[in-house]
C-alpha cells in the first residue's frame, strides 16, 4: 500500500492509500473533475507524490432573450 498525494500547484487535492502508484500520463477523476497526471515523484518507500493538471472547466454564459421585455 502507497499513500499517494495528488497535488497541483503545490496544492494538495487529495490523499489514498493505493495498492497501485498511477503513471505518468494516465487519465484520472479526482472530485469529479477529469486530471492528467503530468509527474509522479517517490518520496520515499511508502510516500508518492502525484503531480496533475486538472481540465478546465467551461462556463456557459446565460443568454438573455430581450424581445420578451416590456417596452417602455
Amino acid at each position: 500500500m502507497y499513500a499517494v498525494h495528488f497535488i497541483e500547484n503545490n496544492n494538495v487535492l487529495l490523499t489514498q492509500l493505493l495498492q497501485r502508484v498511477p503513471t505518468e500520463g494516465e487519465e484520472l477523476k479526482i472530485k469529479g473533475r477529469k486530471a492528467t497526471v503530468s509527474s509522479v515523484k517517490n518520496v520515499d518507500e511508502l510516500h508518492v507524490h502525484v503531480q496533475v493538471i486538472l481540465e478546465v472547466v467551461k462556463k456557459s454564459k446565460f443568454v438573455v432573450d430581450n424581445s420578451k421585455k416590456k417596452k417602455r
